[in-house]
């Protein structure tokens, strides 16, 4: 028997009818389709839950995840949240179902090659970051560590706003007078922090770290580990490190795609923030709302720019008339 549960209420859905069989046709597997259409003419996208295409019996951690990510949904909103419109059940088969994220993962557009998935500007790159930071924010204001900070897990809208998914590794953060939660070490390699990685200990600046790692990637164009990389290079932290405090080396680490997107200050402004969120000591990374401070700043500090060619390009506009007058 299919059960289709509603979070939050809706009116009947097409999903309905819809057998487990149907669903596993109408899905791409990543919640990018758009398989689904509500009465009210809302898009919806099916989505796997993140340990494949079923729980059974012998993926108790999988169930686990499943129903964490069920049971935060269901209870947070923010704009930068994917919003959870309801979940299915079929014997040991387990589907969850998104609002439609027509863009995908940042991981697609940050690393996928093809026309249809084209490297995204340097502006719409910090958008991007910034609306993370903004979801990221909203959780550890709400005691929520996420535990699980990296590309694929974050999908851009039409408009390229950012919300987070996937929320099956999620913490609830220490409480009273405690000052991490003691958990096993689960994680995805190259985005953990080393004190994370070290004791077990869990806290929202083991989430900042992660979001370092992630503005690395935005920046340079580069996963996080890649062994297909040069020798010395499989590592993202550890090879651009030493190019990121310097202005002169700065260029190395960026994205070539990018060349003549950006000025050498902006450029220096990102490393320097990721390079605070990757300290080794955990007290010297800053907080969310630090960094979605920053990144306002340089948003607002490149459309200033852009603002003022456009006057400058208009003014030389003019002045072409004025003298042709």
């Amino acid at each position: 028997m299919l059960h289709v549960l509603f979070v939050r209420p809706v009116q009947i859905c097409s999903l309905s009818p819809h057998s487990y069989g149907g669903l596993l046709e109408c899905s791409n597997q990543g919640g990018e389709s758009l398989p689904y259409r509500d009465a009210s003419g809302n898009d919806l996208s099916t989505a796997w839950d993140r340990n494949g295409h079923c729980c059974n019996q012998e993926s108790f951690q999988g169930h686990r995840e499943w129903l964490t990510e069920v049971n935060y949904l269901g209870q947070l909103y923010h704009p930068h949240l994917v919003r959870l419109i309801g979940y299915c059940l079929e014997d040991e088969h387990r589907l969850l179902v998104y609002e439609s994220m027509l863009r995908g993962s940042l991981e697609n557009h940050l690393f996928r090659r093809g026309s249809y998935f084209q490297p995204l500007s340097w502006s719409l790159r910090w958008k991007v970051a910034l609306g993370a930071a903004k979801g990221l924010a909203f959780l550890h204001s709400s005691k929520v560590i996420y535990r699980d900070f990296k590309t694929s897990n974050f999908l851009l809208d039409s408009n390229y706003n950012a919300k987070l998914s996937d929320f099956g590794l999620a913490k609830d953060g220490p409480t009273g007078d405690k000052s991490h939660v003691s958990t096993r070490v689960m994680v995805t390699y190259g985005y953990a922090a080393p004190d994370y990685l070290a004791t077990g200990h869990l806290t929202a600046r083991s989430d900042i770290y992660s979001f370092g790692v992630v503005l690395l990637e935005m920046l340079s164009g580069r996963r996080a580990v890649d062994k297909n990389r040069a020798s010395g290079e499989h590592n993202l932290v550890e090879w651009a490190k030493p190019y990121l405090p310097n202005k002169r080396k700065i260029f190395r680490a960026v994205d070539k795609r990018l060349e003549g997107q950006y000025t050498m200050e902006e450029a220096h402004k990102i490393a320097t923030l990721a390079l605070r969120c990757l300290s080794m000591d955990a007290k010297f990374r800053p907080n969310m709302d630090e960094i979605v401070t920053s990144l306002e700043e340089i948003q607002n500090g490149k459309e200033t720019e852009m603002d003022c060619d456009k006057l400058a390009s208009s003014g030389q506009s003019m002045g072409r008339r004025s003298m042709g007058d």
